[in-house]
């Protein structure tokens, strides 16, 4: 199977097993990397490394390195591989994210640097920091946007100048939290940068994060609940709709009647091509094997 870099898809936000002695359980990791993979035709298609799920702030940098080169190994002839860049300076950050680059990363997610969390940022600096990583290192850039209340944010005018004007910008994680700024500068985006792939980092709100109009999702839960992530397949659906290979049927007609009625309505949106997750399967097919089978 030949790899194709993916940006839309779902990132898992991999986290990294330890020692007792906090060195990085190569064994652990690399069955766990292993699993992960499995899942490659149900939607995971790409994993996040070197995150904040992942240990970044207590790896140092060649561990982080490491970290890059097991994933690669495991997973990086189908899956595409983003490591995380969080450093305090640009130098640092080039650096890394060419040692990301060498130990197999296709991307980076590039943090803000930390200091900028307490003592702010010149309003020309994230622009500066993200076209100077881009250039120094030659790297696809997943653009890390912290929530609106922190002092590390981008403006949305800063954002859609970071994307027509730095060709390695390619998607961006909206992590921005305050729900009425997320849906107006996704809107934005969507309308001034069409091209880049906009991720939503909310956990805890993923279905309605998803709502403005993302490609995709980097989350930390999808790193370890991804079966629960993908309950829309074949075995899934025959399992739930089906009792001894036999279909269900219900005994209430004003049940059947609101169900067929809510069905119309789904079915005809999905004919028209609509689909309501990137990474939603392809219902059409599945309902017409189904039928074949009766």
């Amino acid at each position: 199977m030949a790899k194709v870099k993916n940006f839309k898809t779902i990132f898992p936000a991999v986290s990294v097993p330890l020692n007792e002695d906090y060195s990085i359980n190569e064994k652990e990791f690399r069955a766990y990397l292993r699993w992960i993979k499995s899942f490659y035709n149900q939607g995971i298609q790409g994993l996040v490394c070197n995150g904040h799920t992942g240990e970044i702030t207590g790896l140092n940098r060649a561990e982080r390195k490491r970290v890059v080169e097991i994933c690669y190994e495991e997973c990086g002839d189908i899956m595409t591989i983003i490591s995380g860049i969080n450093c305090k300076n640009t130098i640092e950050s080039i650096e890394m994210a060419k040692e990301a680059k060498e130990a197999g990363a296709d991307g980076i997610l590039l943090m803000p640097p930390h200091m900028w969390l307490r003592f702010g940022m010149n309003e020309n600096a994230p622009f500066e920091y993200i076209k100077d990583v881009a250039e120094g290192a030659d790297i696809d850039i997943i653009i890390h946007l912290y929530p609106a209340t922190s002092k590390a944010f981008y403006p949305v005018e800063t954002l859609i100048k970071m994307c027509k004007e730095i060709e390695h910008v390619k998607c961006i994680k909206m992590g921005t939290r305050v729900t009425s700024i997320y849906e107006h500068d996704v809107r934005l985006l969507r309308q001034e940068c069409p091209d880049i792939f906009l991720i939503t980092c909310h956990d805890e709100t993923l279905c309605v994060s998803w709502f403005p109009g993302m490609d995709s999702a980097l989350i930390g839960f999808a790193g370890c609940l991804i079966q629960d992530i993908f309950p829309i397949t074949e075995e899934y659906i025959e399992r739930e709709y089906t009792i001894a290979g036999n279909h269900l049927m219900l005994t209430s007609e004003h049940t059947a009647r609101e169900i067929e009625r809510k069905a119309r309505k789904v079915m005809g949106m999905l004919k028209r091509g609509i689909k309501f997750t990137p990474t939603q399967p392809d219902v059409i097919a599945i309902l017409k094997k189904l039928k074949a089978r009766r």
